[in-house]
């Protein structure tokens, strides 16, 4: 028996959505594979923010076509509502209930019976290491602690898909890796994560795709490594003990060495692989030249996005109607 391919957890097409004359996304198209990290990359006002408010229900698009978790986000916007969960940028805990009542509100407006709210409610306690944090009121808690409360009511009615609206923004280096490894529960719990950042690192770490949006035009699209490699640049770094060893290396491998900085570090074109180090090395063993250390330099997310907008990811797009709603 033949199996057929299932649908995606979000199918986006043709996708547009205008605040008067300003064009905040301009015919944008998403394939998201259920069970996966997916990162919507994008400065301030590029139009990530428009997006999760569409395929959310929260908002109208203009035209195109939008499909979340099998519903017709337009068509059937109560049946998508069921299937997804909503994280947006500032955590929505009310500060004078406890944890608990925060996420019992949750299971009430999810209309989950009275037994089963407290036993959703008590597994994400347990899930989300709110311990005893989970009876003290909403305004005792760190902003990481908030971001993981907050993380947990928009699981409460048990979604397929969940849509992460730049969720670690403004939280410490702890409280966003905190933030990671739920990100990485989800989806090892089979939940599909719709992520919007515009951390470079985050997307990197996380994301199985990852989709460049830059005034409402999705630029560059594949995993990670796939967008690294749109990038020419990268080098491998050898590091030797003094300079005679570097000239020495430099004559054997035909790279003419970079002016002295008293590092005796020489950089050369590869891309890193393992049978392309193995060959520089080789070669440096027969020439007799010892090497103290090596790195593998490749090119980051910021180097793509510079390379197919003209300028770095962290550069603010324009203010748009879009950051002013958020």
């Amino acid at each position: 028996m033949t199996n057929l391919p299932t649908e995606p957890a979000i199918a986006v097409t043709g996708l547009r959505r205008s605040y008067g004359h300003q064009v905040v996304l301009d015919g944008i198209d998403l394939h998201v594979p259920e069970g996966t990290v997916f990162s919507l990359l994008g400065p301030n006002g590029a139009g990530k923010t428009t997006v999760v408010r569409i395929l959310s229900t929260l908002i109208r698009a203009d035209s195109g076509e939008a499909r979340v978790g099998g519903h017709d986000v337009a068509r059937e916007p109560d049946l998508v509502r069921a299937a997804i969960g909503v994280t947006g940028q500032f955590a929505a805990v009310d500060d004078f209930l406890t944890g608990e009542e925060n996420l019992l509100l949750m299971a009430d407006l999810h209309h989950l019976g009275r037994a089963e709210g407290r036993r959703r409610v008590a597994d994400l306690v347990e899930r989300f290491d709110l311990g005893d944090a989970a009876r003290k009121a909403g305004v005792t808690y760190s902003g990481g602690m908030r971001r993981r409360l907050d993380l947990a009511m928009g699981l409460v009615g048990d979604p397929r898909v969940i849509f992460l609206d730049e969720p670690t923004t403004g939280l410490d280096p702890r409280g966003r890796r905190d933030v990671w490894q739920v990100v990485r529960d989800l989806v090892a719990g089979g939940v599909t994560v719709f992520l919007t950042t515009q951390y470079l690192e985050e997307a990197d770490r996380l994301a199985d795709r990852i989709a460049l949006l830059d005034r409402g035009v999705i630029v560059a699209e594949g995993s990670p490594d796939e967008l690294k490699r749109l990038v020419p640049g990268g080098h491998v770094e050898l590091r030797f003990a003094d300079d005679r060893a570097l000239a020495e290396a430099a004559a054997a491998l035909g790279v003419a060495p970079e002016p002295a900085d008293g590092s005796s570090v020489l950089r050369v074109p590869g891309d890193g692989g393992v049978r392309s180090l193995k060959a520089l090395l080789d070669r440096l063993d027969t020439a007799s030249v010892d090497v103290d250390g090596l790195a593998v330099r490749t090119p980051d997310l910021d180097d793509v996005f510079f390379a197919v907008t003209g300028r770095p990811a962290s550069t603010t797009a324009p203010t748009s109607p879009e950051a002013n709603a958020r």
